[in-house]
């Protein structure tokens, strides 16, 4: 009787591999394939046993990449296999994480499958930054987005938002800084970017909605997480 396999969709955290979760770290040490996205730290990747069968499919803006539906036929065909499989996300799996059609891919086809949470580099960053997201007095409410799509968003709202935590903006931060000035937010709100966080690289950008794009400029920002509220000017106080 053939070994029934089984697909493992892992967040891997913020980046550092002691920021991952114990039965993420326990998974890859026990993988039999491993299917990853860009921006893995290396050190999490070398955890897999040496026999492990490994896949990089990872996204990166402008850059041929693998499809989605291609990622998805891959993990049943691996599971399908008999494979313990991990696949392995940045972060959290169900943030910006496109696990929802791996999931329905994987049902469709009677392959089980477990979801592992991992910590979002929306809290983690920045926590590592020393920037809380509340505070009592300065903020009571975050929204997490994406700037993928900057039209998918309500910026009117957004604007009233306490503090924002906005992934993947790194080229459209003069564009975001832009909308929400137009919206109502004050020019001086002060502005962190956090670029790998986590990791011994990781760098800081600070500024105001009104100067963050001209003290970046030039600057490589991806990966980066901002970080747009009064908390931030917590920051140098903590």
């Amino acid at each position: 009787m053939n070994r029934q396999g089984k697909a493992y969709l892992v967040g891997a955290g913020p980046g550092a591999v002691d920021h991952l979760t114990v039965r993420a770290y326990q998974l890859l040490t026990e993988a039999e394939a491993l299917v990853y996205d860009a921006l893995i730290n290396p050190d999490i990747l070398a955890l897999v046993p040496e026999t492990c069968e490994v896949h990089a499919v990872g996204k990166r803006g402008g850059q041929p990449s693998v499809s989605q539906q291609e990622i998805n036929q891959l993990l049943v065909t691996l599971c399908q296999q008999g494979k313990q499989v991990v696949r392995l996300k940045s972060g959290d799996p169900f943030i910006f994480g496109r696990t929802t059609s791996e999931m329905q891919a994987l049902q469709a086809t009677g392959c089980p499958y477990e979801v592992v949470p991992g910590l979002s580099s929306a809290l983690a960053a920045p926590l590592l930054a020393n920037i809380p997201l509340t505070d009592p007095v300065l903020g009571s409410n975050f929204a997490v987005l994406t700037a993928h799509d900057l039209t998918l968003h309500s910026w009117e709202a957004l604007a009233q938002m306490a503090t924002l935590v906005i992934l993947m903006g790194g080229k459209v931060l003069p564009e975001m800084s832009d909308r929400l000035i137009s919206h109502g937010k004050r020019p001086e709100t002060p502005v962190a970017v956090i670029r790998w966080a986590s990791q011994p690289q990781q760098q800081l950008w600070e500024g105001t909605l009104l100067n963050i794009a001209q003290r970046t400029k030039g600057e490589k920002l991806s990966p980066c997480i901002i970080v747009i509220g009064e908390v931030v000017g917590l920051r140098p106080y903590l």
